[in-house]
């Protein structure tokens, strides 16, 4: 098999991070983070990329991040929340074995306190995450093979009900 085993897509904060490194664990493989490629390709923060560059930069900068770790990573995958609002990410996620972690706001204020270093949401913002997940859950559900919900659930939860959800079982 070639690319990830699993690749994960959600909004900010839904716990990608934490779940992808559990499921590489669970799985005996490695895990990666486009967001952390982008970090350290870039040696800065997102939020400064946006705010030096804009996000239309940052987003070319994600649509190759993302390109070459579904190339090269064949472990546990996330992609930052943003990701599959680029139409050309879409279609290469297309063959691959994508999760959707979604979560309601209330979930998404607990876990992220919805803070100022999300810079799409430094304004008002639970409004603002409404509005994200308006223009986003669509395509998020529509990369994804499955969809698993993460509230009121751990972590070791979560990534369980995604190995279910892919039929997939430990190393």
């Amino acid at each position: 098999m070639t690319g990830p085993q699993i690749v994960l897509v959600g909004p900010m904060g839904v716990g990608k991070s934490t779940v992808g490194a559990l499921l590489a664990e669970r799985l005996g493989t490695a895990y990666r983070d486009t967001d952390a490629d982008i970090v350290a390709a870039q040696g800065r923060e997102i939020a400064d990329i946006f705010v030096d560059e804009g996000e239309p930069y940052f987003r070319e900068v994600e649509r190759d991040a993302v390109r070459a770790a579904l190339a090269e990573h064949e472990g546990i995958l996330a992609l930052g929340g943003g990701a599959i609002l680029d139409e050309s990410t879409r279609a290469l996620l297309a063959s691959q074995p994508v999760v959707y972690l979604s979560m309601d706001v209330e979930e998404a204020v607990k876990r992220t306190g919805l803070n100022v270093a999300r810079p799409l949401l430094a304004v008002n913002p639970r409004k603002q995450w409404r509005e994200l997940m308006d223009a986003r859950r669509h395509l998020y559900a529509e990369v994804a093979r499955a969809v698993v919900a993460t509230d009121d659930r751990t972590p070791e939860e979560v990534a369980q009900a995604v190995l279910d959800a892919l039929e997939l079982k430990e190393a």
